[in-house]
């Protein structure tokens, strides 16, 4: 069984102007080409879709069944229409960026916030990895870009030196580490609980350098979580010094004194490929991206 859109088009049209002729006219057809085609749909799909007993055609409820799912099928063929004329001007289907965890989200939301309200076709997804996992998980699965803390340069790559970011030693402000007035040094600080967010490649590409080393460490799943265990009091470490500053500012976490200081600050880099150039949705969400980055 056969069934056109022009079909479909065809009867859609009888039951919004309301009569056969309506239909030929908003159609420009002949009204006996309306007949036709409604006439050979009915043959095609075993069923009557209007009841021709009165002055006026009435769709039956096997009518207006087969209308609703003519009315859909005609909605994807329209959408299949638009995403193709779409593509063909240089839209991707499908668009893949990876970002490190300790790297703020909020550049990456005002770049896609951008790009939605621009009715842009393609698909995008975002992926959370951290340190040697960003480009692991950028390389296997063929990613457009990467956001990173730190990356292994290649000729295919091409990098974007991005404003540095800080992070900052802390810990609950009733936590032990603060108990002492002298600033701690490297043996001084592993004898308490560290807490840390694992490094997500299974072929440990990358080691957070910023990591004190301790023999007691705890791993947790993001940065959000290890707030929530840092605000418990059941550690300390490095966080984003933009997602503890609340907690800064009210006290309720501190900054560990260290003589190697409880501030550090790195560059990111936002990275895509040389091999397969980003299409108009990654060139918009690359450039949103750099145009949002907070600066210093």
């Amino acid at each position: 069984m056969q069934v056109s859109l022009d079909a479909l088009e065809t009867l859609d049209a009888v039951v919004r102007e309301g009569s056969f002729a309506g239909a030929a006219q908003a159609l420009h057809k002949a009204q006996s080409a309306v007949s036709y085609a409604v006439r050979q749909l009915e043959e095609r799909l075993g069923v009557v879709l209007f009841d021709r007993s009165g002055h006026r055609a009435v769709l039956t409820p096997a009518g207006a069944a087969v209308l609703d799912e003519g009315r859909f099928l005609l909605s994807r063929a329209r959408r299949l229409e638009w995403l193709a004329g779409r593509f063909a001007g240089g839209w991707e289907p499908r668009l893949e960026v990876v970002i490190d965890g300790v790297l703020p989200i909020a550049p990456i939301v005002e770049a896609l916030r951008t790009l939605g309200t621009d009715e842009v076709p393609t698909h995008i997804q975002v992926r959370q990895e951290f340190l040697g996992g960003v480009q692991r998980r950028f390389e296997l699965d063929g990613a457009d870009l990467m956001l990173v803390k730190d990356y292994r340069p290649a000729a295919w790559l091409v990098a974007d030196a991005l404003p540095e970011h800080e992070l900052v030693l802390v810990a609950a402000a009733d936590h032990p580490v603060h108990a002492t007035d002298e600033p701690h040094d490297l043996l001084s600080l592993q004898r308490f609980l560290e807490l840390s967010v694992h490094d997500s490649s299974d072929e440990t590409l990358g080691v957070d350098t910023h990591d004190v080393g301790g023999a007691r460490v705890f791993y947790l799943a993001d940065f959000h979580g290890k707030r929530e265990a840092l605000r418990l009091g059941l550690g300390f470490g490095w966080m984003p010094a933009p997602l503890v500053a609340d907690d800064l500012a009210t006290g309720r976490l501190l900054e560990v004194r260290s003589r190697a200081g409880s501030r550090r600050r790195f560059q990111p880099f936002l990275v895509h490929r040389v091999d397969r150039p980003l299409g108009r949705a990654g060139t918009a969400l690359r450039e949103g991206i750099l145009d949002a980055w907070p600066r210093g």
